[in-house]
């Protein structure tokens, strides 16, 4: 599946990363802690998170992540966006809680 047809299927809102939107997604990962996403997740996976500062980005760039998802209704910051933009990783948003919307991702891509 790609980040495109996830975003349409879901209902995300696309922050920014346009670019990216063609990426493949292998997978997601689940997790508010930068080093636990860095230590555990695989290239094009998806992180789901509520941190909205632009360490996320450089997180996602240096894990090669297909996109990130935050969750509960939160903005990125300025500075999320622009990197985001730079590095063509797509900043997502959603109004679901993390269970929902990662437990709705797992069944997009297991079926």
């Amino acid at each position: 599946m790609k980040v495109r047809d996830m975003v349409q299927k879901l209902g995300l809102k696309v922050f920014s990363g346009e670019s990216g939107l063609e990426n493949e997604i292998a997978g997601g990962y689940v997790s508010d802690l930068l080093s636990d996403v860095m230590g555990n997740t695989d290239e094009n996976f998806v992180w789901m998170t509520l941190q909205t500062h632009k360490n996320i980005m450089a997180v996602a760039s240096l894990k090669e992540l297909a996109a990130i998802i935050i969750v509960k209704g939160l903005q990125p910051d300025e500075d999320t966006i622009a990197h985001s933009n730079e590095e063509g990783v797509p900043l997502l948003g959603t109004d679901m809680e993390t269970f929902e919307i990662s437990g709705k991702l797992y069944g997009f891509l297991n079926n």
